[in-house]
């Protein structure tokens, strides 16, 4: 009897690509929590790019109606992206309770098949020992008949005796119903044709022949039913697999198409800026007057009379600076010493 009824190496073949399944899953369950961390990570950096670099403060009118829009698109973006990270943590979780509940679908099968392949392995041993046994009992019956056979002529009666008495062991050992009847019978008798024996080994061994067919027979359904099993789970793994990665991809073309419409929301806000309404406004809400400063007029410093100079045609040297005119005299003062007047200058006369 071969040993390949033990082979298990198409129920290993299977299992192992249910494992690979698992782990394709496991891999893809890691991916989406990494996704999950590089959005929200994005999203976080975003909000605090709006808020720690603010552009456009000092803008006005239009214009600075559109950068608060911007502004607020792109906060809106970001929110996106934090909650495309909650969602893809949500379908990682689903994929691992997906792959989870697998995991123990297929622990069940396997225990019932383990428990089949034990009991078949078992029985097969005890088989091939029977089958051992049988054999060697009749291995020691066919040398016990020729040792008699070949001592037919001898004339030690106590010889033949012992050979007699070996076959006779031999025989009861290998046979069980038959009568050990030719032990008293002339060694010419043993010439006869050989005839077939149920012996108490060959039944154990037919026993253990018939079981084992009976547990293989067992085997066999249990591992129809497996492969059963374990095609559904296999149909189900790659249908929940592809379709987790096509609502992936969905979910990031959804996030790209919210974002756009948002910028766009941008781009219709710069659509309404006007430049000579932003320049008006400027020019309404900071103006100063309707006439320009007036200039400034030459003054003469020595001349008593101011008197005023278009601009750009002042005369004389010198800058022309804004000066005094002549100080008054001073009044006398009885006890103060005279002053004198010459030409433009005074002395003092002591």
């Amino acid at each position: 009897m071969s040993s390949d009824i033990l082979s298990t190496i198409g129920y290993d073949n299977i299992v192992q690509h249910l494992n690979n399944g698992r782990k394709n899953c496991k891999e893809f369950e890691d991916f989406l929590k990494e996704r999950a961390a590089v959005e929200e990570k994005y999203g976080k950096d975003l909000l605090n790019l709006g808020r720690k670099r603010p552009c456009g403060q000092s803008e006005i009118n239009t214009l600075k109606q559109a950068l608060e829009v911007f502004k607020q698109q792109v906060d809106n973006v970001a929110q996106c992206h934090i909650q495309l990270a909650h969602t893809l943590r949500e379908e990682a979780r689903k994929m691992e309770e997906f792959r989870e509940k697998q995991k123990l679908q297929q622990k069940k099968t396997e225990l019932i098949m383990d428990a089949v392949h034990k009991q078949r392995s078992l029985q097969f041993k005890k088989t091939m020992n029977a089958k051992k046994n049988y054999e060697q009992k009749c291995r020691d019956k066919d040398e016990a008949e020729q040792a008699v056979h070949r001592s037919a002529n001898l004339v030690n009666s106590r010889q033949q005796e012992k050979l007699f008495v070996k076959l006779a062991t031999s025989k009861t050992a290998a046979e069980d119903s038959e009568p050990v009847w030719w032990v008293q019978e002339p060694p010419s008798c043993l010439d006869s044709e050989p005839r077939h024996v149920h012996s108490t080994a060959d039944k154990a061994y037919m026993l253990h022949v018939n079981m084992l067919d009976k547990i293989r027979e067992e085997w066999q359904s249990e591992h129809i039913k497996a492969c059963e099993v374990f095609e559904a789970q296999e149909c189900e793994r790659i249908n929940f697999f592809r379709n987790a990665l096509w609502l992936h991809v969905n979910q990031l073309s959804q996030q790209c198409v919210t974002s756009d419409d948002m910028y766009e929301g941008v781009r219709k806000s710069l659509e309404t800026c006007s430049i000579e309404k932003d320049i008006e406004y400027f020019v309404n809400q900071r103006k100063t007057g309707q006439s320009p400063p007036a200039p400034v007029m030459y003054e003469n410093f020595y001349c008593p009379q101011r008197n005023a100079a278009p601009p750009g045609k002042a005369t004389g040297p010198g800058p022309t600076v804004a000066r005094r005119g002549l100080p008054p005299v001073p009044p006398s003062v009885q006890g103060d010493p005279d002053y004198s007047l010459l030409a433009d200058y005074s002395l003092l006369y002591q």
